[in-house]
């Protein structure tokens, strides 16, 4: 990788002395990957640097572990430990990776059709992840239950409904809301118009009867 081209880079300072960079950045064989660095200066002036970086083929597994991380952290409050006890409850959790396959919301709206899902199902990507301690199903499950338990209650949602909800935010919220009104528009078609046109005869005076023709 000695030939690198930098693609974007992004970098903040924890004080005047430690800064954090990270680069996107194109190898010499023309993959890419990205590269995160810890600068800090030393006390005779001098800088010291940490890199580490993560190719191209590993970015979707590394993005999904950060997410996961970021996502314990968001509820470190409610009485962890510490950051082992976390880990091992979300790995126990029963999400959606704990499913079968076919079982799945998204693998079943492919193998089978979108007609075939639950509304909680359906829910479920919408909403696109739960929480640590339950699958977006089981979030689905819990919105779908607090709007009455019909599909045609759901029209009713709003933001405040839909985030009073624990693992809901304006995010998801909006995922729901526009679903909602995309139904809306496809169910609701817009009034057609027909022209009209006036037709007078010939010699005919100011107040004579005009016929109106449809187009």
């Amino acid at each position: 990788m000695k030939n690198k081209q930098l693609l974007a880079s992004e970098f903040f300072s924890a004080n005047s002395k430690r800064h954090y960079f990270i680069d996107l950045k194109r190898a010499d064989n023309n993959s890419r990957y990205i590269q995160l660095t810890r600068s800090e200066q030393q006390n005779d002036g001098s800088y010291k640097r940490w890199s580490f970086v993560v190719f191209e083929d590993h970015l979707p597994e590394f993005l999904g572990a950060m997410r996961s991380v970021f996502q314990a952290a968001a509820y470190q409050y409610e009485g962890y430990q510490t950051v082992y006890d976390m880990a091992e409850e979300y790995k126990s959790a029963k999400g959606i990776k704990a499913m079968p396959e076919d079982a799945r919301p998204r693998e079943k709206l492919f193998s089978k059709g979108a007609s075939r899902l639950t509304t909680e199902e359906l829910l479920a990507i919408l909403v696109g992840s739960g929480t640590p301690r339950e699958s977006a199903v089981e979030l689905g499950k819990r919105i779908y239950d607090g709007h009455g338990g019909r599909p045609h209650l759901l029209k009713q949602c709003s933001y405040s409904s839909l985030c009073k909800f624990k693992g809901m935010g304006v995010a998801k919220a909006s995922a729901i809301l526009a679903a909602i009104e995309l139904a809306h528009r496809i169910y609701t078609p817009a009034p057609e118009f027909k022209t009209v046109y006036l037709v007078k005869k010939p010699g005919d005076a100011g107040d004579e009867p005009a016929y109106f023709l449809n187009s």
